[in-house]
């Protein structure tokens, strides 16, 4: 089943790959100084709206509570079946649009890392993803003019950029795998 979520869904979604927790922790994992607050950033409200959607959809549970050290006590969500399901597969799944490596491409790399999964399947199907938008722009760029040219310019300079950052990565992970 294909979910349409958010990246903060699927940023929260597959935070719980790492286990159990609640949204105050989920919401220090993605705040400014949170491991992860430089590639997104969530605000505690957010991700309470997060957690309340994907239990909606069948995603996430709750599981329990956990005394606070100050206020009320905290409720505990874990992944279902399904949710695990969903999000491993995000994980492996390749951005479709340049724009999108700055933000969902590195959360996913940012993760496989995390959770000490091989990065690899990703980083070859984002590489084919990217060799074909580099492809198909350099394909218009000799008819390209004005506002186009500029705009056909500076997404073939990106396509370049994101293709020798998975290049890189590849690189990097042959030598000595990134996985901690």
């Amino acid at each position: 089943m294909a979910y349409r979520l958010s990246t903060t869904d699927w940023a929260v979604l597959v935070a719980l790959l790492e286990g159990v927790s609640h949204g105050f922790r989920l919401a220090a994992l993605f705040s400014p100084a949170g491991e992860l607050g430089d590639i997104w950033r969530i605000q505690r409200p957010q991700v309470y709206r997060a957690l309340e959607h994907l239990r909606a959809r069948g995603l996430v549970r709750q599981v329990g509570q956990e005394e606070g050290e100050a206020g009320p006590p905290r409720t505990l969500f874990d992944l279902t079946e399904e949710g695990r399901r969903a999000a491993l597969k995000w994980l492996y799944t390749p951005v479709e649009r340049l724009r999108y490596g700055r933000s969902d491409l590195r959360l996913k790399l940012a993760f496989l890392l995390r959770l000490s999964l091989d990065p690899g399947p990703l980083l070859q199907a984002q590489r084919e993803v990217f060799a074909q938008i580099l492809t198909g722009l350099e394909v218009r760029l000799p008819k390209a003019q004005g506002l186009e040219r500029v705009s056909t310019l500076w997404r073939l300079q990106m396509a370049r950029a994101s293709l020798e950052f998975i290049q890189q990565m590849m690189a990097e992970e042959t030598r000595s795998p990134l996985r901690q």
